[in-house]
């Protein structure tokens, strides 16, 4: 029979602890085993197919209250997903996510209770200006989230990195992170300033944040 403490460590998740070890010690992650490449590719599918089927909009500057376009600050198009109308592939996506979130909850007590996704694709040459993933009338996201779904010969000079902005005693430092396919990047909402090199070869990504209240 285990005792409790046994049981805590039974349920320990490795991955999810090296995810909440790096957001506690850098405040951001960088995680390239949290899909399968399976996983990935009927991701990259279904994002395909619905741009195909012309279901996305330009992306937006501000949230949904309070939207503008705004080419000078970012280029790309996007399809937010409803957990409510999903395909096998979104379903394993969430399943993943959910199974996160309890997680964080759980060992970290995030008090997450939302969460929105979406499609990205950004076309050739757009890019996104450096920025904060919070609004001025809305500081629910608590931890931002992106998957890389670019096809497998991507390579670092198709651009699109992303450059997150962390202060190391008093100076600020430019991580830059490549788009590599399958690639999963989290951190902190409210604090890290990022943005998204120019693209030189179109760029597909799930992008998303975890919310409180």
């Amino acid at each position: 029979m285990h005792t409790l403490f046994e049981a805590l460590v039974d349920a320990e998740n490795p991955l999810y602890e090296r995810i909440i070890d790096n957001l506690l010690t850098q405040q951001y992650s960088i995680i390239d085993d949290f899909f399968d490449a399976q996983e990935i590719l009927e991701l990259r599918n279904s994002i395909r197919l619905k741009h195909e089927e012309d279901a996305f909009k330009k992306a937006a500057i501000g949230n949904r209250l309070n939207e503008t376009i705004a080419k000078s600050i970012r280029g790309d198009v996007i399809l937010w997903i409803d957990e409510q109308f999903i395909n096998p592939a979104e379903t394993l996506f969430f399943n993943k996510i959910n199974e996160l979130i309890s997680y964080l909850n759980r060992t970290c007590f995030l008090g997450i209770l939302h969460k929105e996704f979406h499609y990205a694709i950004y076309p050739k040459g757009t890019f996104y200006k450096r920025h904060l993933d919070t609004f001025q009338n809305d500081d629910r996201r608590k931890l931002s989230f992106v998957c890389y779904l670019n096809d497998e010969d991507w390579q670092p000079e198709n651009g699109g990195e992303l450059v997150i902005y962390t202060n190391e005693n008093g100076v600020e430092v430019e991580k830059v992170i490549y788009p590599f396919p399958g690639r999963v990047v989290i951190f902190e909402s409210q604090i890290l300033e990022h943005e998204v090199k120019p693209v030189n070869t179109e760029r597909l990504s799930i992008t998303g944040w975890l919310k409180t209240r």
